[in-house]
């Protein structure tokens, strides 16, 4: 079993910037590929952005290229999600998740999560 609890979240400007953090618990993220995902009130869940434990590998939606970075410490088995230039598009609950063994463009297109965190509100707005 792998907990996720993001945090990190909250009430932003546009233009403004947040990092969330997903701290994994239980087991190692080793062969496991982490993503953050969100999902806007009446829209469905999309992803964000996916992270290969493995190698460091990264995909990124459309939407968050240029501006989200995604980072990992393996030490402290915690992903990160850095959001610079925040819109007020970009308002959703986010959630980390996890995915057993695939890869990063399988688990942002494709997902078939293992593991979901509790997901943490993002808000921009003036």
């Amino acid at each position: 079993q792998v907990q996720l609890v993001e945090s990190g979240g909250g009430l932003v400007q546009p233009g403004g910037s947040l990092r969330l953090s997903c701290a994994a618990s239980g087991r190692s993220l080793d062969y496991y590929t982490i993503g953050w995902f969100r999902q806007a009130p009446g829209k469905e869940r999309e992803a964000v952005v996916c992270i290969s434990s493995s190698d460091g590998s990264t995909y990124y939606a459309d939407s968050a290229k240029g501006r989200f970075t995604i980072s990992r410490d393996i030490a402290k088995n915690t992903v990160y999600l850095e959001m610079n230039r925040l819109k007020p598009e970009d308002t959703a609950v986010y959630y980390c998740a996890a995915e057993w063994i695939t890869t990063v463009q399988g688990m942002c297109i494709t997902p078939r999560i293992d593991y979901w965190g509790q997901g943490t509100q993002v808000t921009v707005s003036s």
